[in-house]
């Protein structure tokens, strides 16, 4: 007995049905990751937390003067490496705490003493009593060779991939001026808490803000809730389309202290922090 033709077709139009779904499933499902060529083309990282340093080093300022350096090196010498430079009577020592969560990130990571400084962190500023044994002088702006003289060194030796510069207090502001003055020399950098140091010291009281208007690299800044009238203006006169200033709605620490744990925001700056190093450590 022949079927009644609706059946036909509701049986027509289930199979159909079935057999569309099918194809669905099979477009929708997800390919091998051998079958990627985003896969295929990006290695594998594994991040490694090194939490002291890994060697320490010296190598000569212009006047000869020896700066000691810390080392973090979790890396090859192919991934990005950020060069920490210290506040005003701090030490080495303040990144003691900060360079372990940068390696975290995919970062090699230098911490170096500069001349005008002293011990912090149990960490004794050793440029420092090299320059005072040598009779050199140990004002703000007499570190600004030193951390030349780290740019230079550490460019050559260490850092063949992406080179980033990070400068605290009067170091940050010292790190604005190294930047202005060396094109192509460094890929980023980050300032805490700059402001105009040197006006004692025989430096115009815009000094860094002049030299603000050099940089075109991509540039973080951030300062305490009481420090932002003297960082806006370095800041706006930066012509770099990509700068950031985070500003911690309350109360944080200076320089580069804002990060350690015990300081109140320091969650939200390392957040802050994060997303603009995010773009380096994938580029390596």
């Amino acid at each position: 007995m022949r079927k009644p033709k609706n059946i036909e077709i509701i049986i027509t139009v289930v199979i159909l049905l079935f057999f569309t779904v099918g194809l669905f499933v099979t477009c929708m499902s997800a390919p091998k990751a051998e079958d990627s060529p985003e896969t295929a083309e990006t290695p594998a990282f594994t991040p490694v937390k090194v939490e002291a340093p890994t060697s320490t080093i010296t190598f000569p300022s212009a006047d000869g003067v020896p700066i000691t350096a810390d080392l973090y090196m979790a890396y090859p010498e192919t991934a990005p490496l950020i060069l920490l430079c210290h506040r005003a009577n701090w030490s080495r020592g303040e990144y003691r705490e900060i360079a372990p969560i940068l390696t975290e990130m995919g970062f090699n990571a230098i911490a170096i003493d500069q001349r005008s400084g002293r011990a912090t962190n149990n960490v004794d500023n050793a440029t420092k009593a090299a320059a005072e044994a040598a009779g050199k002088p140990t004002a703000f702006v007499d570190a600004v060779q030193d951390i030349q003289a780290a740019v230079d060194y550490v460019k050559a030796n260490y850092a063949k991939g992406t080179f980033i510069l990070w400068g605290s207090s009067y170091s940050s502001s010292l790190t604005l001026s190294i930047v202005k003055n060396n094109p192509g020399k460094i890929d980023a950098a980050l300032v805490f808490s700059p402001g105009e140091y040197f006006t004692d010291q025989g430096k115009p009281a815009d000094w860094i803000a002049e030299e603000a208007k050099g940089i075109t690299i991509p540039i973080f800044f951030t300062s305490n809730d009481n420090e932002v009238a003297q960082t806006l203006p370095i800041y706006n006169n930066v012509p770099s389309a990509n700068k950031t200033y985070y500003q911690p709605s309350s109360a944080s620490k200076h320089g580069a202290e804002a990060l350690y744990a015990t300081s109140p925001l320091s969650y939200w700056i390392w957040q802050a922090v994060t997303a603009f190093l995010t773009p380096f450590t994938a580029a390596r």
